[in-house]
């Protein structure tokens, strides 16, 4: 064959090969964003695009595109070569023991869509995770959802991420029980302004506050330097950069873990904990969106097509997303266990919720099947001058004017008395450790033998390590006991048998002896249940809805759900399980908040009103939180995570209470986005005399939120603690805003406002 033809034979080959197979660095962008991936697999830039183009890949930090992680050696991977396949949008991914990952990455005009299609061989490998994807931002971090954002008008600009299954999980893949230690980390969203201490640095993570029991006193530092954690999506290094990631984990093995949500405090020391195997849960599939934008119109741009665009979990109320600004909106609390004006009350305030927190805890209990007040509804815990009424026909009342109701749960805290707990504790309660009984017992024997000690002298669960729930389960009995004997033969020490009223009961030699995990006591006593026992409860909740009317609850332990070692997975799995079933049975939307957020609920959760009082914002000082830093803390972490702030259960209205308070608190809710609930006891109501002009005040800020008629320059006014306002509506789509002093006195007027002034454009 000629040497011409050969050449050129070989030249055809070569051209047709490179342009299946890529090795060269490859770009790819959306309307906002562009990146480059090198031929290691390494995210090299990551570029805005608008009038202004920006670098905000650091030079000395390159961003792996995809990590894997060995558990057992706790060890990270990442890739060293990346051969591109354009006609599949796909990188084949090599890494130093030999696994290939092969990833799509489909380009949609806001996003990049990232998705994990397999890993051959695994060598070892139990967990994959999305970076750590490194940027030079600064500013704020939002570790809940994982994004960096810088807020200020010279740059504006954001990174984030998304996971697009449940098992792929805001933080890292060494994540201890898939849920991130709650603590401080030290950083400074603008040095110039909130410069550190020479004795701090970027990055220095600290406990929280307190003994670790009490929940107001975990919040201990009001310097604004001083950032309060609720995940690990976004993490600072030492020089204040922000960087995010994503992981997922192979769920279908057995593992122990020493899990502590707070593992700085000897309150809440970890404790080991077998993790359930869950088949059929892996890391194959494992997605997330990436995406970059201006930060102002990120939240309603960029995370809402995402969300709509991927079918992620999308509640609406009143049409709107409850992550729509526009929609936030108070509640009112009920006080006072009396219930003739509740309805009245909040109906006048323009709020459309009533959380019945005066009548207590509901426990899940399947045994009623979602008939709290009796299968023919003849409990009436609803107090009323005319008669007492259950809740379904409280339900009734306030749905005629299109206002939900609800109460306070203990989240999945199967308590005593329920029925899957006693007189006969159910085979799927979830445990610490698994051991066998060396010896047969009677009904009678206080002398448990048992085959191995280890782990079995931890104190109930991780948090608080209550003795009185330290328990083990043996066939349908319940035994407490207090320690395990240092010598062998090694047995249980200070048993009492047939607790929290089973039926103490013989037991064969080779039985198994289950240390159960528990919750915490202070009137939260339960056990925890198995994933397909939680699925169950989670139905429940959705059934409790529908039986009795109800559309809202207060999920208190709401942490309990990291007690199964599945952490924010468990978290999602639980809220879709409840929001599915809902939707089956003709519960459209479920209004909640509860006592944490986390990436698990992120989606699902309407607002955050924890907590209260001055603890939370303070009117007369007109602070976030005078008494503790909690209303700091908590502001400054939904702020950065796209979610509504909350002011806690606040703002009671009594004799003294005047309009100009509420105009100030509506101007702040407003301005900043946040929620509260308004305590409301009859008694005091009716004692205060300008009762009806507070109802009209806070009516009229809530309808101008709703019509969206205030712009993000008027907003950072409206939250200016030196400024007072006064609010009137000229038409349903008009309003004038006055400044005032600070007791209300000569008004001015300052602005006219229209319906629509605050859309955003984009």
């Amino acid at each position: 064959m000629p040497f011409r033809l050969v050449k050129t034979l070989v030249l055809c080959l070569l051209t047709s090969f490179v342009g299946r197979y890529a090795y060269a660095q490859q770009e790819f962008s959306t309307r906002y964003f562009r990146i480059r991936i090198d031929q290691k697999g390494w995210i090299t830039s990551m570029k805005s695009i608008g009038k202004t183009t920006r670098e905000f890949s650091p030079a000395d930090k390159p961003s792996p595109l995809l990590s894997l992680y060995d558990s057992e050696k706790q060890q990270y991977l990442q890739p060293t070569k990346a051969i591109y396949q354009k006609s599949k949008s796909a990188f084949a991914l090599t890494y130093p023991n030999g696994s290939v990952a092969t990833v799509t990455l489909s380009v949609h005009p806001k996003y990049f869509k990232l998705t994990l299609q397999s890993l051959e061989p695994r060598n070892g490998i139990d967990a994959v995770q999305w970076g750590a994807y490194h940027t030079t931002i600064t500013n704020l971090f939002g570790e809940i959802i994982g994004v960096a954002r810088d807020t200020t008008e010279a740059v504006n600009y954001a990174i984030g991420m998304l996971a697009l299954n449940d098992n792929t999980l805001g933080g890292t893949s060494e994540t201890v029980g898939d849920a991130a230690p709650f603590q401080y980390i030290v950083h400074s969203p603008d040095p110039k302004k909130f410069p550190l201490p020479a004795d701090l640095h970027e990055g220095q993570v600290f406990s929280i506050g307190g003994d670790g029991i009490s929940d107001v006193a975990f919040y201990a530092h009001k310097e604004p330097y001083y950032r309060i954690l609720y995940g690990n999506a976004a993490q600072i290094d030492s020089k204040g950069r922000v960087s995010i990631a994503y992981s997922s984990r192979d769920r279908t093995k057995k593992r122990e873990i020493f899990f502590s949500l707070i593992p700085h405090m000897t309150a809440n020391v970890p404790n080991h904990l077998e993790v359930q195997p869950l088949g059929g849960v892996n890391y194959i599939g494992s997605s997330v969106a990436l995406w970059g934008s201006p930060d102002s119109t990120a939240l309603l741009d960029v995370v809402q097509t995402i969300v709509k665009s991927e079918e992620l979990p999308y509640p609406t109320y009143n049409g709107k997303w409850v992550k729509d600004p526009t929609a936030f909106m108070p509640d009112a609390m009920s006080a006072g266990m009396k219930y003739d004006s509740i309805v009245s009350y909040t109906r006048q305030l323009g709020f459309r919720t009533i959380s019945l927190y005066d009548q207590g805890f509901i426990r899940p209990d399947r045994g009623n099947d979602g008939y709290i007040d009796g299968r023919n509804f003849e409990k009436k815990p609803i107090k009323m001058s005319s008669g007492n009424i259950s809740h379904k026909e409280l339900s009734v009342q306030a749905g005629k004017h299109g206002i939900l109701i609800g109460r306070t749960p203990i989240t999945n805290a199967l308590a005593p008395g329920t029925k899957d707990v006693s007189p006969i504790p159910s085979d799927s309660l979830w445990y610490q450790q698994k051991r066998l009984l060396v010896k047969s017992i009677s009904a009678t024997d206080t002398l448990l033998f048992v085959n191995d000690p280890k782990h079995l002298e931890e104190i109930g669960s991780w948090e608080g390590h209550c003795k009185s729930l330290n328990m083990i389960k043996v066939g349908k009995e319940l035994i407490h006991y207090l320690g395990v004997s240092e010598t062998a033969p090694y047995r249980l020490l200070n048993v009492k048998r047939g607790y929290w009223n089973t039926h103490a009961a013989a037991h064969a030699a080779g039985d198994t002896l289950y240390k159960l995990q528990v919750t915490v006591n202070y009137g939260y006593d339960g056990i925890i249940p198995n994933m397909q026992l939680q699925d169950q409860i989670a139905e429940l909740y959705a059934k409790i809805a529908h039986v009795n009317g109800m559309a809202y609850y207060d999920f208190d332990g709401q942490e309990f759900l990291f007690n199964n070692g599945h952490g924010y997975y468990s978290t999602k799995r639980f809220f879709r399980k409840m929001f599915e079933k809902g939707k089956e049975i003709g519960v459209p939307y479920i209004r909640f908040t509860g006592a944490t957020l986390s990436e698990g609920s992120w989606h699902y959760q309407s607002i955050w009103n924890v907590g209260g009082g001055k603890n939370l914002y303070d009117t007369e000082t007109r602070e976030w939180g005078s008494a503790t830093s909690q209303g700091k803390d908590l502001r400054d972490v939904t702020y950065a995570n796209f979610f509504p702030a909350g002011m806690g259960g606040n703002f009671p209205i009594h004799a003294k209470s005047t309009v100009a308070e509420y105009e100030h608190v509506q101007a702040v809710s407003v301005g900043i986005g946040s929620t509260y609930s308004m305590r409301l006891s009859e008694k005091d109501v009716e004692a205060c005399p300008q009762k009806y002009a507070i109802f009209k005040a806070v009516r009229t800020w809530e309808h101008a939120r709703a019509a969206n008629a205030f712009n993000r320059q008027l907003k950072k006014e409206l939250v200016n603690p030196a400024n007072q306002f006064h609010l009137e509506e000229a038409d349903a789509n008009t309003w004038k805003l006055y400044k005032t002093n600070l007791d209300g006195s000569n008004p001015r007027l300052y602005r006219t406002v229209r319906r629509g002034d605050g859309v955003i454009r984009f």
